[in-house]
């Protein structure tokens, strides 16, 4: 952020905050109080690397939090390098710094330091690999202003600065879930801070998309996680399993073989430069989600499998709301130039990479589901199916099981026009509506007053949802609790319904 906009924020400072690492001060903007680049641990850097976070060591006087804070190192970037979200129309924000690997900052927006609001936890995408709680769509501002609840976005540290098990190399038993545990500090401070920002402790809300949503699936199987959230969101992110331990330390080893260390040598692996790590770990990381370093089941921090082969116990009261949308993976093979001119063959090879023994039944099912689509659209179908709303509809049923806190599915099956309509309905393209930030996406959901009536009913829902665990609303049909029965779904379009067990022959071959 610019020294003149830190000046013109002079007389717009809010009042001084007191938390329990010590007084902070944001500003002051469009009936909002901000708080920006607000630190909540310890920089992760030198003994503290790859270990869990700690708290920051309090301060007295009071800090300013007016700006954004760097993002976590990334996957693809060099350090210091800029970054935004993972998707398309999803760029950082304006004045935020490079990546760092002191990067452990979260973001606030509350309408105002008195009263109990609910509280919205937002976690990035980006797998675990990439992202920032600081892109452009996750502004919190219009959420903040139409629900009257204070949102959050959330910086924490991802691929191997995040995730590099050194429980058998003479590290932290849990290092595995560095990353995730940044995220259990974050709510921590909400459980002991929010209060002061106008937030109701006992009414917080996390919510995530893609990798976020699998960083929500996690914390729901999480032991240090418990209590400190009341409801969770899982945008076309299911998290089923998390990396075995053994595939953890496999790709412990093939790091510290890449950087010539033995085990045990974690003081000389905690004093390595941030790029020599990076570039080691970009050579040697497999087996993680989108091939990287990525939590693994530690039998400490995560002592099981978050959604496999059932939900788990310790969250069976907390209400669930979770979806995809219709198309989600043309947005991950538009970088294919031929994508949109698939011939039969070329859907043919790339459905049997997708679906290997299923491949011909789910074609004819997906074919049946989607008669209109062409072979590349048929293809992103049977990617989406194998995917996330396969992943999405196993999740639901195993959280229905348990008979106890409801969930709420959805599809969103509105198409942008943009990309010459090549997307139909894509990975991300909710996000927009969620936050209601359709003017600060256009590039991604085009023009016209279509993304707005989206971004009406959908904010509205989870708004809905975050208050009370249902996300009905006036604007919206009845909408029943999912179950293995009825499989209850919101349609969301124009003119959205409820669907009983959407594309059955899908999920048939899916699931056999």
């Amino acid at each position: 952020m610019s020294d003149a906009l830190d000046v013109v924020r002079d007389a717009e400072r809010t009042e001084t905050v007191s938390t329990t690492n010590g007084p902070v001060r944001g500003y002051r903007e469009n009936g909002l109080q901000i708080f920006k680049g607000l630190r909540y641990a310890a920089p992760p850097v030198g003994k503290l690397r790859f270990a869990p976070p700690q708290k920051p060591a309090p301060w007295t006087a009071p800090v300013d939090a007016l700006n954004l804070a760097a993002p976590a190192i990334q996957v693809g970037v060099e350090p210091g390098g800029t970054t935004g979200g993972k998707s398309a129309g999803d760029p950082p924000a304006p004045g935020q710094p490079g990546t760092d690997e002191d990067c452990l900052f979260i973001n606030l927006w509350t309408p105002g330091l008195t009263g109990q609001r609910p509280v919205m936890v937002w976690l990035h995408g980006g797998g675990y690999a990439n992202g920032s709680g600081g892109a452009a769509m996750y502004d919190g501002e219009a959420l903040a202003l139409r629900g009257d609840v204070v949102t959050i976005t959330v910086n924490h540290r991802l691929n191997v600065f995040g995730y590099l098990s050194l429980a058998e190399f003479g590290g932290h038993p849990s290092s595995g879930e560095a990353g995730m545990l940044d995220v259990v500090l974050v709510l921590e401070w909400v459980r002991d801070n929010i209060a002061a920002f106008g937030g109701d402790p006992a009414n917080v809300t996390i919510f995530g998309e893609s990798g976020g949503g699998m960083k929500v699936s996690l914390l729901l199987a999480m032991p240090a996680a418990q209590g400190l959230f009341h409801r969770a969101i899982i945008q076309s992110g299911p998290g089923l399993k998390a990396v075995s331990k053994t595939a953890a330390a496999r790709n412990a080893t093939a790091l510290f073989d890449e950087l010539d260390l033995k085990a045990g040598d974690i003081d000389k692996l905690q004093a390595l430069p941030t790029a020599t790590i990076q570039d080691a770990a970009a050579k040697v990381s497999t087996g993680g989600v989108v091939g990287g370093f990525s939590p693994c089941v530690d039998g400490v921090a995560l002592p099981r499998d978050p959604f496999h082969p059932d939900a788990p116990e310790i969250s069976r009261d907390v209400p669930v709301l979770i979806g995809t949308n219709k198309d989600e993976a043309t947005l991950f093979l538009l970088g294919d130039p031929k994508f949109g001119n698939y011939t039969e063959e070329d859907m043919l090879k790339r459905v049997k990479q997708a679906a290997g023994d299923k491949a011909e039944p789910l074609l004819a099912a997906v074919r049946e589901a989607f008669p209109d689509y062409n072979p590349s659209h048929l293809t992103a179908a049977v990617q989406t199916a194998m995917g996330m709303w396969g992943g999405s509809v196993t999740l639901a049923e195993r959280k229905a099981a348990q008979k106890a806190g409801p969930v709420y599915m959805y599809l969103l099956a509105w198409e942008t026009p943009v990309a010459r309509g090549r997307l139909r309905s894509p990975h991300a393209v909710e996000i927009p509506m969620v936050f209601d930030n359709i003017e600060k996406a256009r590039n991604f959901m085009g023009r016209g007053e279509e993304p707005q009536v989206l971004a009406d009913q959908m904010s509205e829902a989870w708004l809905a949802f975050a208050r009370t665990g249902n996300p009905a609303t006036p604007a919206l049909p009845d909408w029943p609790a999912y179950d293995a029965g009825r499989r209850a779904t919101m349609v969301f379009n124009l003119e959205s319904k409820v669907v009983e067990d959407p594309y059955p022959g899908v999920r048939a071959v899916v699931q056999g």
